[in-house]
């Protein structure tokens, strides 16, 4: 009898807490969206450089951030990892702050297991794991020892491929070379202190910035010389030319190919169209341009104008974005000299200068890059030139408003009227926006004042946008729209990067990869990204003529924008769904199923029986 009793009563125990598991599992919101992850305010007084600096103000700043970081993972479902990746990242950098070592340790591990990309498993935190293991081996000790966390660092890269983490390497070792104390406090003193100065409160949007601010000024400056020595050591025993998978799969189209011209739109930030000669498309005798300014206006000129200080300085600008892709790619030019001394010798007095002048450049040179991707082995392409104007201010100009999101829904849908009109078949997009970052720039604005007001505000403004340009799309069938899929190394539809989120039949996404095919570090991924082109160090033009090796999706995106320009100059006949149907089927899938590796050559073989 008193055993059946109990038996009886365990059995109601466990059923209740089945119950109670099972409500708190229901408890926990599942998040599809980034934007729509909880937002918290922290308030600081005085100089954000300070709280940075002092190790008992920013210890009051972090236990807030570390509440609300543990308090979103533990309380929501989330089903970005990569976003789950970054809160735990939060986590080992305030750890390592304290020195809780062990601590840091186990989140790396869990960062690596919520990794997709294969250099990142193996790569994810390196440098902070490096820190970590000589923390623990060095208990005690006030500071790191130099020769313990670069053998540390040694010790991680010895085992691993290096075909697989060779760019990984190459861009942390760039990294390091430019740390300096102007670079890791600019942003803080030029972005968050205006913030702060108008708000009292800085939102978990730039929270991070600050935590990462203090790692890095703290802990990992004074450590750039072992750092950026053992990766030069590790490169410098790997001297092996990475395979070009590339070059057996392109093709240049014959003369004798061409079954009619085919106009190729290259919707970007302007193009220098005199290094394209006759292939622009022109009225006149001169190039046909559509052209809108950063404020969504109607503007001229195939090129943004240059701002007064920059007048004359084309080429210094060309050098410099030379010397940052050099650097990036581990080669010892005398403009990767000139750029590395440049950047982390920086004063704070010229750090807003500095970082102002190269996004312009950046911004400035993007578009006749892509063109040429784009125009690339197809004596068929002509030319169209969109222009639209990027920001390149630290801070926004022009600020988020609804009568802003409305022009850029007009000029969207004039965009695309243009392309119409001049018959284009294929359109390049190497741009992309999210609602994230409609929510930042209206934080730096100052308008809103909470983070809900903002997050309101920012969704209304991103759906006018990603409304228009949906609406745009589709309203001409019979054009394909190729687009890069991002650089944030993040699901394009969990953060809702437009274009790159947007399904629609005559609409492609493009990840990068590198020249052997590896999944490039920065790509973001998704449902809607369906092949995947080299995107890392492709060389191309910049205004004036120049030539240089740049990398981002923005170079992946204008070689499937190539390669569909050249199947409707073998069969003019195809229609935007049988483009991506032949470049999909062509394409070769990776072993992991991650990559869909164009392959032009077949790709036109299977177009061309099919005319």
């Amino acid at each position: 009898m008193r055993s059946g009793t109990w038996l009886k009563r365990m059995t109601l125990v466990l059923l209740l807490a089945c119950a109670c598991a099972a409500a708190e599992a229901q408890e926990r919101t599942r998040i599809e969206r980034a934007a729509d992850l909880p937002r918290f305010t922290y308030r600081i007084d005085g100089k954000v450089e300070d709280l940075v600096r002092s190790r008992e103000r920013f210890a009051a700043f972090a236990s807030g951030v570390r509440r609300d970081t543990e308090g979103v993972l533990a309380g929501f479902e989330i089903s970005d990892r990569a976003t789950r990746r970054n809160l735990i990242g939060t986590l080992a950098v305030l750890d390592f702050l304290e020195a809780d070592y062990e601590r840091t340790l186990a989140r790396i591990d869990e960062i690596r297991s919520l990794q997709d990309k294969p250099a990142d498993r193996m790569l994810a935190a390196s440098r902070l794991r490096a820190m970590a293991l000589a923390g623990k081996a060095g208990a005690g000790q006030r500071a790191l020892d130099a020769g313990a966390v670069a053998a540390a660092l040694e010790s991680e890269l010895a085992p691993l491929p290096y075909a697989v983490i060779e760019n990984d390497v190459k861009g942390a070792k760039a990294g390091v070379e430019l740390m300096g104390e102007a670079l890791i406090l600019g942003r803080i003193r030029e972005v968050v202190q205006p913030i702060v100065d108008r708000a009292g409160t800085v939102s978990s949007e730039f929270a991070p910035a600050i935590v990462n601010a203090r790692f890095a000024l703290v802990a990992a400056l004074p450590l750039k010389q072992a750092f950026a020595q053992t990766y030069a050591n590790y490169l410098a025993r790997h001297r092996v030319e990475k395979r070009d998978i590339w070059a057996a799969r392109d093709i240049t189209l014959e003369p004798a190919q061409v079954r009619a011209p085919v106009v190729v739109a290259v919707w970007d930030s302007g193009v220098d169209t005199g290094l394209f000669g006759a292939r622009v498309v022109r009225e006149d005798g001169r190039a046909v341009v559509s052209a809108f300014d950063k404020y969504s206006r109607p503007s001229t000129g195939e090129l943004m104008a240059l701002p007064p200080e920059l007048q004359g300085r084309v080429g210094e600008i060309a050098a410099r974005s030379k010397g940052l892709s050099d650097l990036r790619s581990n080669i010892d030019s005398p403009e990767a000299a000139e750029v590395r001394t440049y950047l982390s010798g920086l004063t704070p007095e010229r750090y807003r200068a500095a970082m102002e002048e190269l996004r312009f450049g950046g911004n400035y040179s993007h578009g006749t890059h892509v063109a040429g991707i784009a125009l690339a082995g197809n004596p068929a392409a002509r030319l169209l030139v969109l222009r639209i104007e990027f920001g390149h201010t630290l801070k926004p100009d022009p600020c988020p408003s609804r009568e802003l999101a409305e022009r850029d829904a007009r000029a969207m849908q004039a965009q695309v009227d243009f392309l119409k009109r001049y018959g284009a078949r294929v359109v390049n997009m190497s741009w992309s926006s999210n609602v994230g970052s409609f929510e930042a720039d209206l934080e730096q604005c100052g308008i809103g004042d909470t983070p809900e007001a903002r997050k309101a505000l920012a969704r209304g403004y991103f759906e006018i946008q990603k409304t228009a340009l949906a609406r745009a799309f589709a309203s001409a069938p019979e054009i394909l729209f190729v687009t890069s899929a991002g650089n944030s190394n993040n699901d394009a539809s969990f953060i809702e990067s437009v274009p790159g989120s947007i399904v629609l039949p005559n609409l492609i996404a493009v990840g990068a990869v590198d020249s052997a095919g590896e999944e490039a570090a920065f790509t973001s991924y998704g449902p809607t990204v369906r092949v995947h082109a080299n995107g890392f160090q492709v060389e191309s033009y910049l205004p004036g003529g120049s030539r240089v090796a740049l990398s981002g999706t923005s170079m992946s995106s204008p070689q499937v924008a190539n390669l569909a320009a050249k199947l409707l100059a073998v069969n003019p006949k195809l229609t935007p769904q049988q483009l991506i149907r032949i470049m999909v089927e062509t394409a070769d899938t990776t072993p992991d199923g991650r990559r869909h590796l164009i392959h032009p050559r077949k790709a036109v073989a299977a177009a061309t029986s099919g005319s």
